[in-house]
């Protein structure tokens, strides 16, 4: 059987990568910091296998066919996006079957891919937590990015099977959990029922998987444009209270904010959460350690924050 040994809670940006700070006192560099604290951490950890969990930015999942869940469980390629890692990534194929089973015994209908292309929402916090050791994951992407959406509570529910899974799996090792998402922050509108959304932007959201390079060829320079920005939207004071809420194992009051409660305190990007909330509820415990810093210009309204929690 499996023993699940942790779990990181991670924003991820473009611009992490884009935009570094120049030096110890610039914005981003105390995120940094208290990341590569999670880096050596892990290490001594030394997993055997990690449960990546994260979101999918328009780059293999599109709106002619867009799961609310999907696992990895053969090969994972990175997409390269925003200068992220590109190409294959080690999977742990034995531990992402048995979590396959495991939760279908649950009563999750999860998609399977044996060929899942994975962006920065999985592979930008996967790096930076192993810090480039090429520990075997298993890809877990949430949809978060559009809607009609998981709610909350199924979130929760999926990571409380996923924990489950994870102990019962015939994988012989020690399995660290990774969650990787925004806090508060505030995009445009990527939901084809939206007047706002530019006709072609719509097309892209819809048909985008029969030429996905040319599709983020396009998109990239856009997302690129929106960074740098200081007065780019960010709800700090949420974002504290939901890491708040973490520390206290309160996922009720948080899944209590509904998905509306939860865009208007937190934003479109916000979303992203679900990953969070996944994640936490696998390892069934609260964190003991959370950091946090604001970095808007990293991207519009990203919240940065970082957690490590060893159960």
């Amino acid at each position: 059987m499996s023993q699940i040994i942790g779990f990181v809670g991670m924003s991820h940006s473009p611009f992490v990568t884009m935009l570094p700070p120049g030096s110890a006192t610039e914005p981003g560099s105390a995120f940094l910091a208290d990341a590569a604290r999670v880096t050596a951490a892990v290490a001594a950890l030394a997993p055997d296998a990690i449960v990546v969990i994260g979101p999918d930015h328009f780059h293999a999942n599109f709106y002619d066919v867009m799961p609310p869940f999907v696992l990895g469980v053969e090969s994972a390629e990175g997409f390269g996006d925003f200068d992220g890692t590109a190409g294959p990534l080690p999977v742990a194929a034995r531990l992402a079957w048995s979590i396959r089973e495991g939760l279908a015994s649950a009563d999750f209908d999860v998609s399977l891919s044996y060929a899942l292309t994975v962006d920065h929402g999985i592979v930008q916090s996967y790096d930076m937590v192993t810090g480039g050791s090429e520990i075997p994951m298993v890809p877990l992407v949430v949809n978060s990015a559009a809607p009609p959406l998981p709610s909350l509570d199924r979130c929760v529910a999926l990571g409380t099977a996923l924990g489950a899974a994870v102990r019962a799996s015939d994988f012989p090792g020690r399995v660290l959990i990774a969650a990787s998402g925004g806090l508060s922050h505030w995009l445009p509108s990527n939901d084809p029922r939206d007047t706002s959304v530019a006709d072609e932007k719509r097309r892209s959201l819809i048909h985008g998987r029969q030429d996905v390079q040319a599709f983020a060829a396009a998109r990239e320079p856009r997302v690129r444009a929106m960074g740098g920005d200081p007065t780019a939207r960010v709800n700090a004071d949420w974002d504290g209270w939901f890491l708040k809420q973490l520390t206290a194992f309160d996922l009720p009051s948080i899944t209590a904010l509904g998905h509306q409660g939860l865009e208007d305190n937190a934003g479109s990007g916000g979303h992203e959460i679900r990953s969070w909330l996944t994640g936490l509820a696998a390892v069934g415990e609260p964190l003991v350690w959370t950091s946090y810093e604001p970095v808007p210009q990293w991207i519009t309204g990203m919240g940065i924050g970082t957690t490590f929690q060893v159960p």
